[in-house]
């Protein structure tokens, strides 16, 4: 067995997997993220001790079973460690820069085309906080030996030793440069290439945890849409875009050539577990779904999308910070009558813009559908009534990228877990669905006056 620690920006929780799949324990937390000196940080404390809880009762569940300990993680989110622990605690990726330094730190970032990372605010680049610091608290940097990615963070504190790993350190960080496999120019000419750690395979033994008076393996962690994307890798013999839902809605289409990527549209290349590139697009789907549907949750009605549809309710982007409209003002929600067409309004939105996103990367290849908001089936069916061209499957793994992280960890046992192949979904039927589309698409802010081009 494999207890795999799933952090998220919103909920982290822990699931312990079988050889075959299963799922034999599960425990969910939310960690806590305060403000201290006005600037918003983890409190890694209180996540670690929830942590190291929850893998004593998952062993007490399962006594001797539990093989090894895994990390997948959200990105965006660095650690500066000394020898000791934290030299200063984790920022938030929400975090804006307050102070005189942006100007400083926009002039100090690399060229799109080295990085494919686009400019985006507060730390989605985390790069950009780096350097934040670097101006804010140069005695933090100069303090610092180590610089890790989240999930190697938590590797480490887990037991394991100081690594780094290709899909953490490539995602759209500003501090990687996909096409030549190595460091961007921003990591040497800040001295920083001293700091970073050797690099390790996700999912390799890097050292152990005491557990019940015994040793487990600690495992190096990876980021966690492209734990995901090594899971629907392993069982799909086609080329496929995969639409990797949760907080984020993050879509990896491997075969959109680099040369497409356009900063103005929001395209970014995230990096696979083996440190090969790979063009993507996201926006915070999850996070904007919950901004529309509110905070009474119902399930998604069919009948009410049907009638929202009719009723040409609609929203706009965008609702987050992030994404090919996350530089928009805010828009009004539309007026709707209850929660169920809220949820209704919400879907469609979260559709929607699933379906420019995959036009904008070129997407035409099978698609698979994972995450939480793919729950239900509903999500996946519009999208394959928007695009029958595309063979589009519905995820059957309940934790795509939980699994994923798991497979990695049983492989450095020399054991091949089992994963649930996608399954192909029949469209929806919805009546007026394209001229929705259409009345939508029209009504879409401007991305710098080039958004047929970032949807073409």
């Amino acid at each position: 067995m494999i207890a795999v620690l799933d952090f998220g920006k919103t909920n982290s929780k822990l699931l312990v997997f079988t050889a075959d799949g299963q799922i034999s324990f599960s425990a969910r937390t939310r960690p806590v993220w305060r403000a201290v000196d006005g600037i918003s940080v983890l409190d890694a404390d209180a996540l670690a001790q929830w942590a190291n809880a929850a893998l004593v009762t998952a062993d007490a569940a399962h006594p001797g079973q539990i093989q090894g300990v895994m990390v997948a993680a959200h990105g965006c989110t660095f650690a500066l460690t000394d020898a000791d622990g934290l030299v200063r605690p984790i920022l938030d990726y929400e975090q804006e820069l307050p102070g005189p330094f942006a100007s400083a730190v926009r002039a100090g970032l690399p060229p799109y085309a080295e990085t494919f990372a686009p400019p985006r605010p507060q730390g989605f680049n985390y790069g950009r906080h780096l350097l934040w610091l670097q101006h804010l608290e140069p005695q933090a940097l100069a303090r610092t030996t180590a610089i890790l990615g989240y999930p190697q963070y938590w590797s480490w504190r887990l037991g394991g030793r100081q690594v780094a790993e290709y899909s953490y350190m490539g995602c759209h960080s500003h501090i990687w440069a996909p096409a030549q496999r190595d460091y961007a120019s921003v990591v040497s000419a800040n001295g920083w290439r001293e700091k970073m750690p050797d690099f390790a395979p996700a999912g390799s033994v890097i050292g152990e945890h005491p557990l019940a008076g015994r040793s487990i393996a600690v495992h190096n962690g990876v980021h966690d849409s492209n734990a995901a994307l090594h899971a629907y890798r392993s069982v799909s013999d086609a080329p496929f875009t995969l639409i990797s839902s949760g907080t984020w809605v993050v879509i990896f289409n491997p075969d959109c050539p680099l040369d497409a990527l356009d900063a103005r549209c929001d395209h970014y290349c995230n990096v696979d577990v083996n440190g090969a590139p790979v063009p993507t697009i996201g926006f915070m789907g999850g996070r904007e779904f919950d901004v529309i549907a509110g905070e009474t949750v119902v399930a998604v009605e069919r009948a009410r999308i049907q009638r929202a549809i009719d009723a040409r309710i609609m929203a706009f982007p965008a609702f987050a910070a992030a994404g090919p409209f996350g530089h928009v003002p805010t828009p009004d929600l539309p007026a709707m009558a209850d929660a169920a067409e809220r949820a209704a309004v919400a879907m469609l939105y979260v559709a929607l813009m699933t379906d420019f996103c995959l036009d904008s990367i070129q997407s035409r290849n099978d698609l698979v559908i994972d995450g939480g908001l793919a729950a239900g089936g509903v999500l996946a069916e519009l999208l394959a009534q928007l695009r029958p061209g595309q063979m589009v499957k519905q995820a059957k793994l309940s934790e795509g990228t939980a699994a994923g992280a798991a497979a990695l960890a049983f492989a450095a046992h020399g054991t091949s877990m089992a994963l649930a192949r996608p399954q192909p979904v029949a469209p929806a039927a919805f009546v007026g669905l394209d001229d929705y589309r259409r009345q939508w698409r029209a009504g879409l802010p401007s991305i710098d006056g080039e958004l047929a081009e970032c949807a073409a």
